[in-house]
């Protein structure tokens, strides 16, 4: 299996209101960088995995909307606890229905999958993986 990996990052704002969470029930700041990883088992016509100047677009525009926000305000997450874990699998799904769309060009189709992978510290990352779907 072929893969290549682009990078990001993201500065947010959130809470996690649940004492599950300790400390981070308060409002807190995150900075994460962003990896995304895509697969596909052959290489495309022109010897890659996909164009890594669209992946790098693709994932600049889905982090955009998040970057500088408080996340408990963005009515798509209203009521979610905005872990890492679920936010990983948000920008997977933001991803992954750019590439359904086309939007990787070429390399959109024949992926075999993709990982998101947000880092929050250098101790700590937290990953969604999975197909990219119909």
């Amino acid at each position: 299996m072929f893969s290549v990996e682009v990078r990001d990052r993201i500065m947010i704002a959130h809470s996690l209101p649940d004492p599950f969470f300790g400390p981070a029930q308060k409002m807190h700041g995150a900075t994460f960088v962003v990896d995304v990883a895509f697969f596909r088992a052959e290489l495309t016509r022109h010897n890659v995995v996909v164009d890594i100047g669209a992946a790098l677009q693709v994932l600049n525009d889905t982090l955009k909307p998040l970057a500088y926000q408080n996340l408990d305000e963005l009515t798509q997450f209203t009521g979610k606890l905005t872990t890492t874990e679920f936010l990983a699998k948000h920008i997977f799904d933001e991803i992954a229905r750019a590439a359904r769309s086309g939007g990787l060009g070429e390399g959109s189709s024949g992926l075999a999958k993709i990982r998101v992978t947000l880092s929050e510290t250098d101790l700590a990352r937290a990953s969604y993986e999975g197909p990219i779907g119909d």
